[in-house]
């Protein structure tokens, strides 16, 4: 039998469906619970955290960027990594930096966009879709992580300075993702921009949605344990991964 050609071999990421969007929502969620477990509930502080978040992070991507074809779980756990890592990072920038959260999130935004300019420039497409090869996933991976950081700063950004309270962030970054579906849906805007566009929005989702779970009632949260709340969404994401369909997407090289 021919081997397929490159234009249709799978690619090392899962494909794009709702099953995905769900499993991300809850990782990025469970990054925040664990993220403000290691540094506030345990007192390790925003550095020390990281430094500790960082060693998982650069082995679950290494391990990744090796693999031969898509693994859901290693995936889905550099995913995790990579969110929790983000949470920290965020919060050392924002607080510890003192340059607060419009400083924070201009800078990380300003991250995000460079590493995708440079992707677009060395490989000529950030179209997950042609995320198959080691140099492609270092793009991938380094924009996430950005992401899921600049994710954490606007989301405590618009929860605290906004005025909105988690409850209210949640439903706010909520509603600009059903705003996203709706633009898929109805209009010929660029798939990968809404890609990335809802890829970025599910971390301030997933940051105030995890500050409404653990913060103090006096704050606005339930002030549920962090390491319990972190546990049950660990254990949500394996269910959904192991009972929904994991599927490598589709490969297209780039032009």
């Amino acid at each position: 039998m021919m081997n397929e050609s490159p234009s249709c071999a799978l690619a090392k990421v899962p494909a794009v469906t709702l099953g995905f969007w769900v499993i991300k929502i809850l990782a990025t969620t469970l990054g925040e619970t664990a993220g403000d477990t290691l540094s506030m509930s345990y007192d390790m502080g925003y550095l020390v955290s990281t430094a500790i978040f960082v060693v998982p992070l650069l082995a679950l991507v290494s391990a990744q960027i090796r693999a031969r074809q898509y693994h859901p779980f290693l995936y889905w756990a550099a995913i995790v990594a990579s969110t929790t890592a983000g949470t920290t990072m965020a919060d050392f920038a924002t607080r510890s930096l003192g340059i607060g959260y419009p400083g924070g999130a201009l800078l990380l935004a300003g991250c995000v966009a460079v590493s995708l300019a440079a992707w677009k420039a060395v490989l000529g497409s950030v179209s997950v879709e042609t995320v198959g090869t080691p140099r492609s996933e270092v793009f991938y991976w380094l924009t996430i992580t950005f992401s899921q950081t600049l994710g954490t700063a606007v989301g405590d950004w618009a929860a605290d300075d906004g005025g909105f309270g988690y409850l209210g962030g949640a439903m706010l970054f909520g509603g600009l993702l059903l705003a996203l579906v709706v633009l898929w849906k109805k209009t010929r805007m660029s798939p990968v921009l809404l890609f990335w566009s809802a890829f970025i929005l599910t971390r301030p989702l997933g940051a105030t949605v995890g500050d409404f779970l653990d913060k103090p009632f006096a704050h606005g949260g339930l002030d549920l344990s962090r390491p319990m709340a972190s546990a049950a969404l660990g254990a949500t994401m394996i269910v959904l991964i192991l009972i929904l369909p994991q599927r490598a997407g589709r490969h297209v090289a780039a032009a």
